[in-house]
């Protein structure tokens, strides 16, 4: 479903960092959550917003890497207000004990971390790794965090989710007949593709349903970014991405480069107050066919990763599971 309106840019682009997203904002009073914000693109994101005089709190699995995080971040800013949290995303116990253990407004959720595995893996209820991890624990997250997001909204007319998505969603939507792969066989590349395609799908839906309460959810690709992500790939991913980088479909972008999409969506004045949106290299991208080959057209999104339809569904499935 191609939209029919202006595309949403901004005056920074693919060789943008998240510090020149936010050069010159006053973010003090806003308070921050940052998931998988000990290295990579997160602790870039965490970094940005911090220099920029936000409260931050680095949700993560390790505090001790945390911790060094933590330490690394007022290093590098002066900034004191940067705490750590646990958060496992793929135990349904350790999210609880986050959202309860949180207190106050939140003004900005950045649903970050993510994992990627290279073979099957399942959590304690039997979901799939890596959509128990990369959606249904943000989704569970941010369910658990709303009322704070409302508050924080309220305080200063609205609040941002960001759901960080991949170009990987470009190879497959989500399949409801079998989502943790109990019938079918199971490729970890289509496992994250279709978490990835899920990250988008719920900010469609998110928007839709908390935009009465001021709060607005946008999907982002960081683009081509060298992390730890890249550890757990096959030889099948890193092949493919040789290809790609051969054939100019995409080139490696720094973390700092990697953040900036992320900061656009939470930070800049284009993003206010709208959402259900797919941002690629600091702008809103350009929507292509479900049959499109990846190649050539990994700077764009697939429409069902913005269809409203599957967004209400894995929405209504993402309930039943989470309870």
């Amino acid at each position: 479903m191609p939209t029919h309106r202006p595309l949403i840019t901004t005056r920074f682009d693919a060789t943008s960092t998240a510090d020149d997203v936010v050069d010159g904002l006053d973010l003090t009073h806003v308070r921050a959550i940052v998931t998988g914000a000990s290295s990579g693109i997160g602790l870039a994101t965490a970094r940005s917003l911090a220099r920029a005089g936000a409260e931050v709190t680095l949700a993560i699995r390790n505090t001790d890497a945390g911790a060094k995080a933590a330490a690394d971040i007022l290093a590098s800013t002066g900034n004191h207000d940067v705490h750590v949290a646990a958060l496992d995303l793929a135990d349904r116990a350790s999210v609880a004990g986050f959202v309860q253990g949180w207190d106050g407004p939140l003004h900005l959720l950045i649903n970050n971390a993510g994992v990627i595995t290279n073979g099957l893996f399942r959590n304690a209820e039997g979901w799939e790794l890596q959509f128990a991890t990369n959606h249904l624990g943000h989704f569970a997250l941010s369910l658990g965090l709303h009322d704070a997001l409302a508050a924080g909204a309220a305080e200063r007319s609205e609040a941002r989710i960001v759901s960080v998505s991949s170009t990987a969603h470009m190879r497959s939507p989500i399949v409801f007949d079998d989502i943790h792969f109990e019938r079918r066989e199971y490729d970890p590349q289509a496992a994250y593709a279709q978490s990835k395609t899920a990250n988008s799908l719920f900010a469609v839906e998110a928007t839709r349903r908390w935009a009465p309460d001021g709060i607005f959810t946008n999907a982002v690709n960081p683009g081509g970014v060298a992390t730890g992500l890249q550890r757990h790939f096959t030889q099948k991913m890193k092949d493919y991405l040789d290809q790609a980088e051969a054939a100019g479909v995409f080139s490696y972008k720094s973390v700092e480069q990697g953040a900036a999409t992320t900061l656009v969506a939470a930070v800049a004045p284009e993003f206010g107050h709208t959402g259900g949106h797919y941002l690629d290299d600091a702008r809103e991208a350009h929507t292509v066919p479900d049959d499109a080959a990846l190649f050539g057209n990994s700077h764009g999104v697939k429409q069902w990763a913005l269809d409203p339809d599957a967004a209400r569904h894995l929405w209504a499935v993402s309930l039943d599971l989470t309870g």
